[in-house]
């Protein structure tokens, strides 16, 4: 598996936390999506979870598709797949 599973066909909303971290999932296997559960161990050791820490408190638009090229966040890239 090269490609990761389609979790969505849109971002989802989130509330971050300034200065908090995050786990992003990354395969699309997340039984907790948007965030990582862990899953990516039986996807073949392809993924890793995208740790990131949140700059300011509030919303944030996080990326479903998993295929977004600024990963955690939607770049509306879901619009392009088939």
């Amino acid at each position: 598996m090269s490609e990761p599973k389609i979790a969505g066909r849109g971002p989802v909303k989130v509330e971050l936390k300034e200065g908090e971290t995050y786990a992003f999932c990354t395969c699309g296997y997340s039984e907790n999506q948007p965030f990582c559960d862990g899953s990516h161990k039986s996807a073949d050791g392809q993924f890793a979870p995208k740790v990131f820490k949140a700059e300011k408190d509030g919303p944030a638009f996080l990326c479903m598709c998993k295929h977004t090229n600024n990963a955690p966040f939607c770049d509306g890239t879901h619009g392009s797949l088939d």
